[in-house]
């Protein structure tokens, strides 16, 4: 079974990630192939990187790095559920990878993306880059377009065809988060 870590990364008051990212967590839970959990970065509340020494080296000094560090290393998969901001994706999903290094690597990142006409996708590709660069492996995405119109009374209510790509994306982290999983545990008996 995979420990699957999906993450809301707007922070801001009146955001819509935290009903997406609820709607999305109820489709992960279904899954016998995954121990889903929500994770919210406005209740984790990292403090803009704080750390006075890379992230490579481990030397954290700051509790909240330390827990952060322990969540993201127990992982085996996640999904970030990210809204577009200016053509970007939001500073403090940036700032919340650029807190660790080695506990992102090797492990599957899906993306749960909205935002208007172009549903997020603009700042997803942007952030395909960062999560290369931090080991991540890029297992495919949902996004969705004009999220507004499925929102009412903070309950994100979607049409069926949004669960469908998501449950696909799903199988996609699922298959790529076994076999890096096994190859994780073949580095370490190495």
């Amino acid at each position: 079974m995979l420990k699957l870590l999906t993450i809301v990364a707007s922070t801001r008051p009146g955001r819509a990630g935290l009903s997406i990212g609820t709607w999305f967590q109820d489709i992960a839970s279904a899954y016998k192939d995954f121990q889903a959990e929500l994770i919210d970065l406005k209740a984790v509340n990292l403090p803009m990187f704080d750390e006075p020494h890379h992230p490579r080296m481990r030397q954290y000094v700051h509790q909240h790095t330390k827990d952060w560090s322990a969540t993201i290393a127990a992982a085996d998969a996640f999904v970030f559920v990210m809204p577009e901001y200016n053509h970007g994706f939001t500073a403090p999903l940036k700032n919340a990878i650029d807190y660790l290094s080695h506990e992102w690597a090797d492990k599957p990142v899906g993306f749960v993306s909205y935002g208007g006409v172009s549903a997020g996708t603009r700042a997803v590709q942007l952030l395909k880059p960062v999560a290369g660069a931090v080991g991540l492996v890029t297992a495919g995405e949902v996004n969705i377009p004009f999220f507004a119109q499925y929102r009412q009374d903070e309950t994100f209510a979607p049409p069926e065809s949004f669960a469908d790509a998501a449950n696909l994306m799903l199988n996609r982290v699922a298959k790529v988060g076994a076999t890096l999983k096994a190859g994780r545990k073949e580095l370490v008996a190495a």
